[in-house]
Parts: C-alpha cells; sequence; structure tokens
C-alpha cells in the first residue's frame, strides 16, 4: 500500500487532517481506465490504484485501444499525448457520457486543456507522487466531471 488509514504525523499524504481513510473508500471497487503510453508508468500507475481499490481497466497505450476499449468504466486517468495523438476524443467520450477523468501530463503548456475543458479540469503533472494522483482522482469522481467546451 502506498498509504493508508491516517496516522497522523506518519501519515505521508498530508497529516492528520488529510481525509485519507475517507479516500480509499472512494477507489474501492471504482474501475478506472489507464491511459498511458509509457509501459512502466502505465504498470506503476495500474498497481497504485489497485492498491487503493480500485479495478484497473487497460492500460491502453494508444488512442486506437483506448477508444476500443469496451469494459465499464467509472473513471480514467489520462496521459495527454499518446505517442504523438492527443487523447482528446477519449476524453470527449469519457465527458459526454458523464465520467470523470484525470489528465496526468509531463506538457508544459496546460492552456490547451484548460481551453477545451475548463478551469476546473483535474490535471496532475508528471512526475507526481502517487498519492496526489489518487488524491485527485477520489476529488474527480466526488465532484463529477467538467463537460468540453
Amino acid at each position: 500500500m502506498l498509504w493508508r488509514p491516517c496516522h497522523g504525523s506518519e501519515c505521508r499524504a498530508g497529516g492528520a487532517e488529510c481525509g485519507c481513510e475517507a479516500m480509499l473508500a472512494k477507489l474501492d471497487d471504482l474501475h478506472v481506465l489507464v491511459v498511458e503510453d509509457e509501459a512502466l508508468l502505465a504498470v506503476d500507475l495500474s498497481l497504485t490504484l489497485e492498491d487503493e481499490g480500485a479495478i484497473v481497466s487497460g492500460p491502453c497505450m494508444t488512442l486506437d485501444a483506448a477508444l476500443n476499449h469496451s469494459d465499464p468504466v467509472d473513471a480514467a486517468v489520462l496521459d495527454v499525448d499518446l505517442r504523438g495523438q492527443p487523447v482528446f476524443p477519449v476524453a470527449d467520450r469519457l465527458a459526454r457520457d458523464g465520467k470523470p477523468f484525470v489528465f496526468h501530463t509531463g506538457r508544459a503548456d496546460l492552456a490547451e486543456l484548460r481551453d477545451r475543458y475548463g478551469e476546473a479540469v483535474p490535471i496532475v503533472t508528471k512526475p507526481s507522487s502517487p498519492a496526489a494522483l489518487v488524491q485527485t482522482l477520489v476529488t474527480a469522481v466526488s465532484a463529477g466531471h467538467p463537460r468540453p467546451a
């Protein structure tokens, strides 16, 4: 496990008021699609989410694989650039279906994401801590989903 119910000053997610115990329950049995083209990172993301109780679909390493993915999903973690192709068709479909997602990206310029999906779009920049990604996903699931502009 990356982190478990809060143990105050020993908590790696943020301390006594971090809320990590509540976060864990919100990922339990959640079907999460992972779309990431870097194999090691895809495996790491999948293991991180599984450690927190999620049921991981994928990882999908290409845009075509993600678009043709047919398992039901509750949420997704999306790399923005998949071997030179933007993940936007997948994000647009998720948004249309009301499914929350988090962009996980190494892009320095986030303006295109904000222009397309609004200021509230959840973005975690690479490199990131596993706890930050999990917390952002839980927040996205709890809050609903930004719609494409």
